[in-house]
């Protein structure tokens, strides 16, 4: 049996989208499990085991009928018997009904015409329940399992030289992710913290704790974020591991994870590093597990998460 799940969304969505996988491959032992996703998110899968090949194709683009009837050949070849959607576009479900999917599962939306199987859509529940509620589409009734990845030896070795190389131990730093992000800004979603107030806040972490040391993340889009905290605080440690896979096993070995809304803090959560995640416009209900106790969300009052107060951020870390 091969199944086809079809996943937009950035890295985060598909960290989300794993329990469903797990419990997929629970459910069908010996199905080949392919996912099609957009190309920023395809190295998302460095961490996970429970899919046999990453297909991309730019969901969000304006695709030309070319784009689709390519899409519909790479789709047909492979012959697939169930596949599972999270979109809700019509032309979706149109796409896999041509190529003769017999078991075609989405949620229940004005565009579900053409899937044979859907389930209810309940948004206002964490997003990884949300997307494992899909497999009720196949009679799989099982609760939704915790996040879980799967970090390759050969990044868990990188993790360990870097940790050398920084002067840091497992288990005795802390992380530190600013959460730049170009693709939310173009939204008009700001997830951005102010630089000054990550200053006070490795500041107070540096005067009760001078031993510890603080590691900050440095991903593509965060030159400018880590180059004012550095003029500052010159004895910082930067690490840009240059794949999900080495940027795990990174905060894996760290002892608290402090980050706005992203796929790191994601990743924190899956490998279980106690983690303080801020919140702006996004609902932290939708993206935290419940019932957690190993992650804390702190949620703008106004939305804006350049008004969460410092101290705020603060009294979450002595706490814990």
């Amino acid at each position: 049996m091969r199944i086809l799940a079809l996943v937009p969304g950035g890295i985060g969505d598909q960290i989300l989208f794993f329990p469903t996988l797990v419990d997929l491959k629970n459910a069908y032992p010996q199905a080949k499990i392919d996912v099609l996703v957009e190309p920023r998110s395809k190295a998302a899968y460095r961490v996970c085991s429970h899919v046999n090949e990453v297909l991309v194709f730019d969901y969000k683009n304006r695709n030309s009928l070319a784009d689709y009837l390519n899409l519909l050949g790479i789709i047909r070849d492979r012959e697939y018997e169930v596949a599972l959607t999270l979109g809700q576009r019509w032309t979706v479900g149109f796409l896999l009904w041509l190529n003769g999917i017999p078991i075609r599962v989405g949620y229940e939306s004005a565009g579900s015409l053409f899937l044979s199987n859907t389930v209810p859509l309940k948004t206002e529940q964490y997003a990884a329940e949300m997307y494992h509620d899909l497999l009720q589409g196949l009679n799989v009734n099982t609760p939704c399992p915790p996040l879980e990845i799967n970090v390759p030896k050969s990044d868990i070795q990188w993790a360990e030289n870097e940790q050398k190389r920084l002067e840091v131990t497992d288990g005795n730093y802390v992380v530190i992710h600013g959460g730049s992000s170009k693709l939310a800004q173009d939204k008009g979603l700001n997830k951005i913290y102010p630089v000054k107030k990550w200053k006070e806040i490795i500041a107070d972490i540096q005067s009760k704790q001078p031993n510890l040391p603080i590691v900050l993340i440095k991903g593509p889009e965060d030159e400018g974020w880590v180059e004012e905290l550095l003029q500052v605080n010159p004895n910082l440690k930067v690490t840009s591991p240059p794949d999900i896979g080495k940027l795990a096993a990174m905060i894996a070995g760290g002892s608290l994870m402090l980050c706005t809304d992203s796929a790191p803090m994601h990743l924190a959560i899956a490998v279980g590093t106690y983690t303080i995640a801020l919140f702006g416009p996004t609902d932290q209900k939708k993206l935290l597990p419940p019932d957690n106790k190993s992650c804390v969300g702190i949620q703008s009052s106004t939305g804006a998460i350049a008004d969460i107060e410092v101290n705020s951020v603060l009294e979450k870390i002595w706490r814990g």
